[in-house]
């Protein structure tokens, strides 16, 4: 049965990249998002081979499991294709390309998925992310390490642990069916748009319930406005709704509607793994697939960092410690600078200090007791005195004292 529902498909080169190594892919009832990578040296060709690969799978399937095997085949097809194009072509080595495929059939959505693009399903009102990051710092998130907040800033946020490359033939693909119905919103991306826009802001485009082109121009709009530093890819696939069905001609887009006389080689069984000669550099490289060994290093290295800034918020907590402290210091020994006059059980005393206190803390002292007795003193005199008399300097409140002493006679 063909897909009844709407789609579209975009894709843009961004705002920092100099050529589209992304490519799309909306037909009847398949839809893609591949991710290039290898720079100028052939991410675009890697993704373009797999828009062609998977594109002939763009058909109805009599069941779920004839179309999740047909689609792991087509994806584990490509590894193999971007093998012989690298075998042929040298130059390319180090070129790959996630893949995030979406096949219906009747009811439900078969998936496949490789990499850091993903898909999300929007359903009643809440937005899930289906697929899970192939890449380091997710594995960080679900080892605890890091949260997912951190991961959207972490250094290492490119580094994939799975990826079609010129390297593995038999790579680990993710494939998985599931139920989908009337009104359901699918998305797939490239990183382009989930590493720049927040699921926030991607839930507030997709609840506004406008067709799938103009609600994929609102996510667009939403990377460029946030610097868009790589290639953009999306893919919205509404099920059902009032919005056009299928036109009949599948939309391609990014490097997969200009493969530069890309040819997919034939697929052929009994690969197997094969290092490169001339293995270069990737020009731009966005991604890359870490051996074990690096991988033990990045784990490492997370670690030291994570050490790190345990120590650079200890630091800084026992530095703004000692300036408070340093403060109180400072701010205490001011006050001993200062003195009053003031009343002892019955007689008058000059205080050092400030009549006020923290807490328990006082921060004044009896500094001389003058054994003038308050009973001597007139009534004003004793008054005030009880009420406190500040003093400029210590000189002061001693002639502030001689003032109140009692004359012969009194």
């Amino acid at each position: 049965m063909v897909f009844q529902g709407s789609s579209t498909a975009i894709s843009h080169t961004g705002k920092v990249r100099s050529n589209n190594q992304d490519s799309g892919y909306a037909g009847s009832n398949l839809f893609v998002v591949a991710d290039g990578m290898g720079g100028h040296a052939g991410g675009d060709v890697a993704s373009s081979l797999a828009v062609a690969r998977i594109a002939p799978l763009d058909r109805p399937f009599a069941t779920t499991a004839d179309a999740e095997r047909a689609l792991q085949q087509s994806v584990t097809d490509t590894a193999a294709d971007i093998i012989d194009t690298v075998r042929v072509r040298p130059e390319l080595a180090g070129m790959g390309t996630t893949v995030s495929a979406l096949l219906m059939v009747e009811d439900y959505a078969v998936i496949a998925h490789i990499g850091d693009s993903r898909i999300y399903l929007y359903r009643d009102g809440a937005l899930t992310q289906i697929t899970t990051d192939h890449t380091f710092v997710q594995r960080l998130v679900d080892s605890g390490r890091i949260t997912p907040e951190e991961a959207r800033y972490h250094p290492r946020r490119s580094v994939l642990m799975r990826v079609l490359g010129d390297m593995d033939p038999d790579p680990e693909v993710d494939t998985f069916i599931m139920p989908t119905r009337p009104g359901d919103r699918w998305l797939l991306c490239s990183d382009g748009l989930a590493g720049v826009v927040d699921d926030a802001h991607t839930q507030k485009a997709l609840a506004a319930g406008l067709a799938p082109a103009r609600t994929a121009d609102i996510l667009l709009k939403y990377t460029l406005d946030a610097g868009a530093p790589d290639n953009v890819t999306i893919v919205i696939v509404d099920i059902g709704g009032h919005h056009p069905l299928f036109s009949g001609t599948p939309a391609i887009v990014g490097s997969a509607s200009n493969p530069s006389g890309i040819v997919v080689p034939a697929a052929r069984p009994g690969r197997s793994s094969w290092l490169h000669p001339n293995r270069q550099a990737a020009n731009e490289p966005t991604h890359f697939e870490p051996a074990p060994e690096f991988l033990e290093e990045l784990i490492e290295e997370d670690r030291r960092r994570a050490r790190r800034r345990r120590v650079g918020w200890l630091v800084g907590f026992v530095l703004v410690l000692l300036a408070f402290a340093g403060a109180l210091f400072a701010g205490y020994n001011w006050t001993q600078t200062r003195y009053y006059v003031g009343a002892d059980d019955d007689s008058v005393v000059i205080y050092r200090g400030v009549q006020q206190s923290l807490g328990p803390i006082s921060l004044s002292s009896v500094y001389e007791d003058t054994d003038i007795v308050l009973a001597d003193l007139s009534p004003f005199d004793r008054q005030t005195v009880e009420s406190t008399i500040s003093a400029r300097s210590l000189a002061d409140a001693r002639q502030i004292v001689d003032r109140l002493t009692p004359t012969e006679g009194e």
